[in-house]
């Protein structure tokens, strides 16, 4: 399994190179970021972080003091803008509560038991610790969504009935944990998704030439 992970990176990189993912100015903006995210895609979510920046409002504080429906308003372009102005207002309660609204005093934390912490803030799912830790927190812990699984279930490498659990584990039990390389590896697969694991798969010019699904 661990040859077959590298082989599918390394295709990745030498077709897309690097991604340079995640688009944000602070640690912060990924967390508020990665919460945006949820159901939507990343131009709604860059809208309504705009709106933030814009009004000045995007820091902890800001956030916390700041009226949860007029937060609704200002990410509305995140889409289900109700449920994420709460769940973004637990987030920054919670953080406040646990590291005096300082990513940076949550990224010293050790790394498990802050994403065991994370999971139990309402609204905050595995896909979303993972994110916040790799990308906000710069921990080795793999993120896993949509393109994941259905990259990986083109491959043969699980079923599609795989849970998020499970997919993970065959990132961090066959991969060292090397920040840099889980970053790229998720932002390698998302993009590859976009381009040809679809929902109706476009295998024509696909660099993984030795995926099933691509046969005739």
């Amino acid at each position: 399994m661990k040859e077959k992970l590298y082989r599918v990176y390394e295709l990745l990189l030498d077709r897309y190179g690097h991604r340079h993912w995640w688009p944000a100015e602070t640690p912060f903006e990924v967390c508020v970021g990665a919460i945006l995210t949820q159901n939507t895609n990343w131009g709604n979510v860059e809208k309504a972080i705009f709106n933030l920046k814009r009004e000045g409002l995007l820091s902890p504080v800001s956030l916390r003091d700041m009226p949860v429906e007029r937060l609704a308003e200002l990410i509305r372009p995140a889409g289900y803008f109700n449920v994420k102005s709460v769940r973004l207002k637990g987030f920054i309660s919670w953080l406040f509560d646990n590291y005096g609204g300082s990513v940076e005093r949550m990224s010293e934390a050790e790394w498990p038991e802050l994403r065991d912490a994370l999971l139990t803030v309402n609204g905050i799912g595995p896909e979303t610790a993972d994110s916040i830790l790799l990308y906000a927190c710069a921990k080795p812990s793999f993120v896993v969504d949509t393109y994941t699984k259905r990259l990986l279930t083109s491959l043969g490498l699980i079923t599609a009935k795989a849970g998020y659990q499970e997919v993970r584990a065959m990132f961090m039990e066959n991969l060292p944990p090397d920040v840099a390389l889980f970053n790229e590896y998720h932002a390698l697969i998302v993009q590859h998704a976009k381009e040809h694991c679809r929902k109706k798969p476009r295998c024509e010019g696909c660099s993984l030439h030795f995926c099933p699904a691509g046969d005739p």
